[in-house]
């Protein structure tokens, strides 16, 4: 099975299904190498969501059954002005990768969350809706990356973040946004979800191998080599 990379899933610890070991486990049966727990959070719930994931992040971890679990966090409906201080104090607490939900079709996300999100320097944003042709150039310049979603709902605007990313340069990267049973794709469905949002395979593929390389990278950096769970420093641009 091909290997598939994954940073934006959700267990118990916000509104997911399943306790941490069972999404590790039902990630691994799909050929994920790379699984990043994201738990929805915000400014009130980060302090205690964190050594949470972090826990289960080391607890899979020292499994080494060939899955590399990474604590991160989704800050979700953050208010624009709330959005930097939120990406600070989620760093600070042992995410090594934050992701900000973004201004999606099917949620009444508050306009100006995608600029906000850039500019606080978020690694990934998470299903950004019609992103304006500015915030793509933004977001191109800074490194941050715009989701390909494969969740219902969100994937509505894959196409069109597919194509600015495109005319700007912007990083692309696949999220399951997975909660429940059949929400974690194979790296064969997932790329189809890609190529059915406009882009082109050399794309597709160019698109997994910088998220495993994202991947392994924040393990690095994250875990020293060893233990993902350890606080660390934001891997930089793409």
């Amino acid at each position: 099975m091909r290997e598939m990379f994954d940073f934006h899933t959700h267990t118990l610890i916000s509104d997911g299904d399943f306790i941490p070991a069972e999404s590790a486990r039902r990630a691994e049966v799909a050929g994920y190498r790379i699984l990043g727990f994201s738990d929805h959070s915000d400014c009130a719930t980060l302090e205690s969501q964190m050594p949470l994931i972090l826990a289960a992040a080391r607890a899979e971890n020292r499994s080494r059954s060939g899955l590399t679990a990474l604590p991160g966090t989704e800050l979700t409906h953050v208010r624009p002005g709330q959005i930097r201080e939120a990406v600070r104090l989620a760093r600070e607490l042992g995410a090594c990768y934050v992701l900000a939900h973004g201004e999606t079709l099917s949620e009444p996300v508050a306009p100006g969350t995608n600029l906000a999100a850039i500019e606080a320097g978020v690694d990934i944003l998470a299903h950004p809706g019609l992103i304006s042709p500015d915030e793509a150039r933004l977001a191109a310049e800074r490194g941050v990356r715009l989701e390909i979603s494969g969740k219902r709902g969100h994937s509505l605007a894959n196409g069109h973040v597919a194509k600015l990313a495109r005319k700007f340069g912007a990083g692309l990267i696949f999220g399951s946004d997975a909660h429940t049973v059949g929400d974690m794709p194979t790296r064969d469905f997932a790329e189809r979800v890609c190529l059915a949002a406009g882009l082109e395979e050399p794309e597709v593929a160019e698109m997994f191998r910088q998220a495993g390389e994202f991947g392994l990278r924040l393990a690095k950096l994250a875990g020293q080599g060893g233990d993902p769970g350890t606080p660390g420093p934001r891997p930089g641009s793409r």
